[in-house]
């Protein structure tokens, strides 16, 4: 695209052309001659900022801040504490393949866009992901690591409540991606910003302080899915029916886009119960692995070399 100003430097000069007189003629020639250039030099500009794909690490510098230089704490951060060792239930298996949910994937696959939709969460809810914390120290703001979990209560009273405004800190929380009981998929915070899914949290050892006032999380480098509770869940108890098939169609189909956008390893797929430090959450509950297992190697997902 031509810039405004070299436009009306255009349409100037062609109007200077159109008028009698050889001097005038020969100058603005040359007025031209230099406007071409510098349209064509713009044009190729232009070109070659469109032709180079931006990078993961572009774009989280576009949406990711730092802490406020001005505002930088003596001292260390908090260390993490001994978080428990995660061996994934997920196997590597290149084979068998049932093909006939392979097939139902595939074309599910195809369809998804027609089956997402996007409920953004009020700006309360979500934020950046940080390179540096409050003392000054990099972070890395990759996600690396993809948290399930599950609503509780109806998919639309999960949507209700990420719509709302929460200005208190300790009352704000989302999800990247809820799947309802019918399989359908409602992103609610962009996978680049930083969803509000576990509080005091670490895995691998690993957590981010990006405020001081508040113990550490995984929020700064993790991707938050919840699966819509069956009717049956909607207490505190240790178990409930289960997910539907549809529903783990949709997990698998959202994960397989993740795992692929972000280079993430399916071995780092944990729960919620695993990451929460404070032992108070237990979700999500009757979740089935092989469920999961079967669909992302029917996808390929889980067959490594």
């Amino acid at each position: 695209m031509v810039p405004d100003h070299l436009n009306r430097a255009l349409r100037q000069t062609i109007g200077l052309l159109r008028r009698p007189g050889t001097g005038i003629l020969l100058a603005t020639t040359s007025t031209l001659v230099l406007v071409l250039s510098l349209v064509g030099f713009t044009a190729e500009k232009s070109g070659d900022q469109l032709a180079r794909k931006p990078s993961l690490l572009d774009l989280l510098d576009e949406v990711s801040r730092d802490a406020d230089s001005k505002g930088v704490l003596p001292g260390l951060p908090p260390e993490a504490p001994q978080a428990a060792s995660w061996s994934s239930p997920l196997a590597r298996q290149c084979s068998p393949i049932d093909q006939s949910m392979r097939s139902r994937l595939l074309a599910k696959r195809r369809q998804l866009p027609q089956l997402r939709q996007s409920i953004p969460a009020d700006p309360t809810n979500y934020g950046d992901r940080y390179r540096r914390n409050p003392w000054g120290q990099d972070l890395n703001p990759l996600p690396r690591v993809v948290i399930l979990h599950e609503t509780v209560y109806s998919l639309s009273s999960a949507v209700n409540t990420f719509l709302t405004p929460h200005p208190r800190d300790e009352d704000q929380v989302s999800y990247h991606t809820l799947v309802g009981l019918d399989g359908s998929i409602v992103d609610v915070v962009d996978p680049l910003k930083r969803a509000y899914g576990a509080g005091y949290s670490a895995f691998l050892g690993e957590w981010a302080v990006t405020n001081p006032e508040f113990q550490g999380s995984v929020n700064n480098f993790a991707l938050h899915l919840s699966l819509e509770t069956p009717d049956d869940g909607h207490d505190s108890q240790g178990a409930h029916s289960g997910y539907t098939s549809d529903q783990y169609d949709a997990l698998a189909l959202v994960l397989d886009g993740w795992l692929e956008r972000f280079e993430i390893d399916p071995a780092a797929i944990t729960t919620h119960r695993h990451v929460d430090l404070g032992g108070a959450r237990g979700d999500p509950r009757s979740f089935s692995w092989s469920h999961l297992q079967d669909r992302l190697t029917a996808l390929g997902r889980v067959c490594q070399a």
